[in-house]
């Protein structure tokens, strides 16, 4: 422990693997939020547009219980700590429940769909309540690894390597699973390979994480002392109405999630990557499909032109927070991705069906096809991709700053509340996203999604447009706007830290928390 003054810094090991937990619950957000549609309509046979919504009731009904676990979280204080617990417990109900949706529902035969429709719906409920008692902890944890300004943005950097072993290797290993030579397709026999996979990578990086939060687990941590009552869930609303700084947030970080959820939608990817790229593509008497397909080839060298673009955006993100602030970095970079994808959007426009020098083109035949338009795409597609992927999470961090708002407001230490309130509007707003997307293809009169084998049909090109770009792109403009009146700034965080720091010192020493409220201000305290 590095203490200096009231300031609470976290160790290098602390800081590189708490992140980890948000890796582990980004396992199953790929597994879950990007494939359970699919799985339901491709594997058990449900209606495309049932299994769409249910993704977006499901997600809704997260968001509900999220500030009720936040208020449990807020009174728990064993001899495991405060957030260790609800790691442990939302890791384990998401494995065993996910085990048996995916592996255990497909042999339930299609004579008794009624039966396949009731596990689905029960079994995700399950997921959705393990998925928010681990993901609470996320957001809810970060008062206490650090309040150091500098360190906090660090965040960023330990959760895209967190994201890359949990996200990016479960995406890669999804197109590699799902290549002809293994599954074919999002299949059964895809889900029955990547099931386990997923559930053992979750649990060694929740391991990981709950090792990084072990030492700072513990009430000397906590706010800034004192006897506080608990929150109360009817007291929410007039938390949230109080702290202006977490409502700008919460559209903030709704705007992000939303556009990353969308632009990054397997259905949307496999209409980008795999459709409107097969030339020629036809559907023969027996239903096979006839024609080039590009989706795999598109599609990996895609998402890891991204990840190399993402590269340099992390480190100057994280050097933009530790030099001007949190709120200064996101603005910057969101605007980055929104110039951007103005290019995407245009090339996209242009786009002719059939037509090689106006379309996507890597490979062709096993040889290099490469055209202008491809190199075109790449550019603006890989810095605007590197530019808003390096600001998806950086919310998070952040509630942190509102969580000591809060306390130099009140005086209350609530993380967990402040943590799933965010989580509410968060997930609520990133719970469109499947929705959305179901709902474009019924314009164009496609009831089933269409997977990487989908041949293009009229209007795709359309949905596409609308769901990768403009989507994104309105989300994007929503959070610079919410940002602006955003006032935890470098410098206001600095002061907020000082006073907080300075009433938990005079209540330590026999102050009652009351009077240090009144009497340690921004006037009574020097800012170095």
């Amino acid at each position: 422990m590095n203490e200096n003054n009231g300031m609470n810094r976290a160790k290098f090991y602390q800081l590189a693997l708490f992140p980890m937990n948000n890796g582990a619950t980004n396992v199953y957000f790929v597994l879950i939020l990007s494939y359970i549609a699919t799985f339901g309509n491709k594997v058990l046979g449900l209606a495309a547009v049932f299994a769409s919504f249910m993704i977006t009731g499901m997600r809704v009904f997260d968001a509900i219980t999220d500030p009720i676990i936040g208020a449990i979280m807020d009174k728990t204080n064993g001899k495991f700590g405060k957030f260790r617990p609800f790691m442990v417990i939302g890791n384990v109900v998401m494995a065993i429940s996910v085990i048996l949706l995916y592996m255990l529902t497909p042999l339930v035969p299609e004579n008794l769909m009624w039966l396949r429709y009731t596990l689905f719906i029960l079994l995700y409920a399950i997921w959705v309540l393990g998925y928010t008692f681990q993901t609470s902890v996320t957001r809810s944890a970060q008062p206490v690894l650090t309040n150091d300004p500098k360190q906090r943005p660090l965040f960023t950097i330990f959760n895209t390597i967190g994201s890359l072993a949990g996200m990016g290797l479960m995406q890669v290993l999804g197109m590699v699973i799902a290549s002809d030579g293994i599954a074919g397709d999002y299949n059964v026999k895809w889900f029955a390979i990547m099931t386990p996979i997923g559930v053992g990578l979750s649990v060694l990086l929740t391991i990981l994480a709950i090792i990084g939060i072990w030492k700072k687990d513990n009430e000397k941590y906590f706010g800034i002392g004192g006897q506080q009552e608990p929150v109360k869930v009817r007291e929410y609303v007039s938390i949230i109405r109080r702290n202006k700084p977490l409502q700008r947030l919460m559209v903030a970080g709704g705007g992000c999630k939303l556009a990353l959820a969308v632009a990054t939608n397997l259905t949307v990817l496999c209409m980008l990557y795999g459709a409107m790229t097969q030339f020629g593509t036809t559907v023969n008497d027996a239903g096979q499909v006839v024609g080039q397909n590009k989706y795999d080839a598109l599609n990996s060298v895609m998402m890891a032109l991204g990840y190399v673009f993402s590269a340099p955006f992390f480190l100057l993100t994280v050097r933009t927070a530790q030099k001007h602030g949190q709120k200064k970095s996101l603005m910057t970079y969101v605007a980055v991705a929104f110039v951007c994808y103005i290019g995407v959007l245009a090339l996209l426009l242009l786009w002719k069906q059939g037509d090689p020098a106006w379309n996507l083109s890597l490979f062709d035949n096993g040889k290099l096809s490469i055209n202008l338009y491809t190199v075109l795409f790449i550019l603006f597609f890989g810095v605007g991709y590197g530019a808003y992927y390096s600001t998806a999470d950086m919310p998070i961090p952040m509630v942190a700053d509102c969580a000591d708002y809060e306390t130099y407001c009140s005086g209350k230490f609530i993380p967990g509340v402040m943590g799933t309130l965010f989580s509410l509007v968060d997930k609520l707003v990133s719970s469109l996203s499947s929705t959305v997307v179901a709902v474009a293809l019924l314009f164009i009169g496609i009831h089933d999604l269409p997977t990487k084998t989908t041949p293009f049909a009229p209007g795709m090109n359309g949905v596409v447009i609308a769901l990768f770009c403009i989507v994104p792109m309105c989300a994007w403009l929503l959070t610079l706007i919410a940002m602006r009146g955003y006032e935890l700034d470098g410098n206001r965080v600095k002061v907020i830290q000082a006073v907080n720091a300075a009433r938990k010192q005079a209540i330590a020493g026999g102050m009652s928390p009351e009077e240090a409220m009144a009497t340690i201000t921004d006037e009574t305290v020097s800012v170095e």
